[in-house]
């Protein structure tokens, strides 16, 4: 019973058959909190479905914005049947048409209402919707959640009895016992963690009389601090001993034939520290049972790359050091960079991603036969994911290549992908065990209902190496924009009427033009990104994006800014048109003004005629 009592609603036990009340004293049953025992497997199924959830009630915006945009359609076309029937009562106030107006238009009034109370009600099962799922979300969570201190209580000890063998005196301060961390993580912290508290101890604290030649207290101190910050979290080990001789640490990188003299000279700190997570680096000049083996920091930071986390190491304005671990709050959300290689989605995890950039074809140089871009001041390799995948080589546009950094200051590639396709949280599905590991493939997932593969970013990178040392390593072609082999100049129509699409498709086609159509705004920006035009012609009123919305976007992107975009609407104000104007037009066309020349000039005027 008193065993019973002791247990808290963390504890995970085997997988069982089913859910089983621990036993519990009459006291414990009137109270709240009340203990459950539940298979990990079952958390962890509860969790994954929990955060599908929360995924799927966010992707109930688009339509919210999809029926806002609907209602200011028709709250233009009420304007428009109104302004109809003045004008037909002004010309035949008894005549039939005249109630027909009257009819349509108090038929779109009454639309407008239901409209305005359905989208109402929309936006509140949005909010609801999402706030339920969310809630759901953190609820699951938190049964994986285990305050920091269950996974430090031994190291109080551990730290005293080091000292204690090494002639010491230290002790161990936490910070944040209260932090939230989920098991998993928790569990995969502790070696990491033990290794820095002993090398704190052995490497950082001095002996007791170079601590009081140093004015400092006989007793040092390891501080071991735990704390959220920005969606992750954050580990401190720090001490208040030696600290890291920089000199030291340079002369090391030196003997070991890290680096020559010359540059080493010219490291930074965080650059000089970096080397302390090299394998088999030790600043120790002899071995002992505790330290001098080189085997350590680089388990540390291998250790915390394998749940998604970085490690570094900085000095403290005290002297002392400090080491830091940042590692996702749960393993089961990611955030990740969408791209597509050889026309599928793919996921890079943030935590491995350094930067996603766009290369110009002036600026890939080749270096010892190998292809390379500069980057922070460095040259990093350049390699092509669609190898590495074995997928279909892309063509890209205009010889712009998309791409992702990878890698640390010491091992840095550019990845060109298709195209990127944005950012987003992913619920990490993993896979079956009986496919064991997939090479270059950590996880996958579902994205609006289709599923995603999340990249293994170190594997990744091994897999350049490899390609790299065996000379088999692919140069990027930058193959040329589409539609160039043909010889004719593109155009895009993008407009939701089937009729004035084609009749616009079939006459541009006739004077020789190569033509795409998209059906919407939405439609003509992703087909605007992926391929090249010379022209866009676009109308004004369409779903899910306007003629407008588009406009701004490709004036706004740097690589789409000069293409020319006409606009060829049924709004014949001056001041719709100088809307479309402002908004970055280089023409504006009415449907009801034009004829097959007047189209055809337009085009003319504005990227010549249709042979290059």
């Amino acid at each position: 019973m008193a065993a019973a009592r002791a247990a808290t609603a963390d504890d995970v036990v085997a997988p069982v058959k089913e859910l089983a009340v621990s036993p519990a004293t009459p006291s414990d049953l009137e109270s709240a909190d009340r203990v459950i025992r539940v298979s990990a497997g079952h958390l962890n199924r509860l969790l994954g479905l929990a955060g599908e959830s929360l995924m799927s009630s966010r992707r109930l915006k688009p339509f919210s914005a999809a029926l806002q945009r609907l209602k200011r359609l028709q709250d233009q076309s009420a304007k428009a049947i109104d302004d109809l029937r003045e004008a037909v009562s002004r010309q035949a106030p008894d005549d039939a048409p005249t109630g027909a107006a009257a009819e349509a238009h108090r038929l779109m009034i009454e639309c407008q209402h239901l409209l305005t109370q359905r989208l109402a009600e929309f936006e509140l099962f949005d909010h609801r919707s999402i706030l339920l799922a969310e809630r759901l979300y953190d609820e699951a969570l938190a049964c994986r959640m285990r305050p920091f201190a269950d996974g430090a209580r031994r190291y109080p000890r551990i730290v005293r009895d080091l000292g204690r063998s090494l002639g010491k005196r230290v002790k161990l301060e936490i910070v944040g016992a209260s932090t939230q961390v989920d098991r998993d993580i928790l569990e995969k912290l502790d070696a990491p963690l033990g290794h820095l508290l002993r090398n704190a101890v052995d490497h950082g604290i001095e002996g007791l009389e170079e601590r009081l030649a140093a004015g400092k207290p006989a007793e040092g101190t390891v501080r071991l601090e735990a704390r959220h910050s920005a969606g992750r979290l954050q580990i401190l080990v720090s001490d208040d001993g030696r600290g890291i001789d920089l000199d030291r640490l340079r002369e090391a990188v030196v003997t070991r034939k890290l680096s020559n003299a010359e540059t080493a000279a010219r490291l930074s700190e965080s650059e000089l520290l970096d080397f302390l997570f090299l394998p088999g680096f030790t600043l120790k000049d002899r071995v002992t049972e505790i330290s001098g083996r080189g085997v350590g920091l680089d388990v540390v930071k291998n250790m915390v790359k394998a749940v998604r986390g970085i490690a570094r190491a900085t000095g403290r304005p005290d002297g002392g050091a400090q080491f830091q671990l940042e590692v996702p709050l749960s393993l089961s959300v990611v955030r990740a960079l969408l791209v597509e290689i050889g026309g599928e989605p793919y996921a890079f995890p943030l935590a491995g991603a350094v930067r996603a950039l766009k290369l110009g074809a002036e600026q890939v140089r080749l270096l010892q036969g190998r292809q390379h871009f500069a980057f922070e001041g460095r040259q990093v390799g350049l390699a092509s994911a669609y190898q590495i995948l074995e997928g279909a080589a892309p063509n890209f546009v205009d010889g712009v290549l998309p791409v992702v950094v990878i890698g640390d200051r010491h091992e840095r590639y550019g990845l060109v992908v298709d195209r990127f396709l944005g950012e987003s949280e992913l619920v990490v599905q993993p896979l079956d065990a009986r496919l064991g590991k997939i090479k270059d493939i950590s996880a996958a997932a579902l994205m609006d209902g289709a599923p995603v593969l999340i990249l293994d970013i170190e594997d990744m990178l091994r897999s350049v190496e490899k390609l790299t040392a065996s000379g088999r390593l692919s140069k990027v072609e930058q193959a040329p924009a589409d539609g160039a082999e043909s010889g004719r100049k593109r155009i895009l129509v993008v407009d939701d009427s089937l009729t004035v699409r084609e009749l616009e498709r079939k006459l541009l086609d006739r004077h020789g033009y190569e033509v795409e159509v998209a059906v919407d705004g939405m439609d003509g920006w992703n087909a605007v990104r992926t391929g090249h035009f010379d022209l866009v012609v676009t109308d004004v009123d369409m779903p899910r994006m306007d003629g407008i919305e588009l406009l701004r976007l490709i004036r706004k992107d740097p690589n789409l800014k000069s293409s020319p975009v006409m606009i060829v609407s049924y709004k014949d104000r001056e001041e719709d048109r100088q809307r479309g104007l402002d908004a970055g037009a280089d023409y504006y066309l009415t449907k009801s003004s034009f004829h097959d020349e007047t189209l055809v000039q337009a085009v003319v005027d504005l990227i010549g005629g249709a042979e290059p």
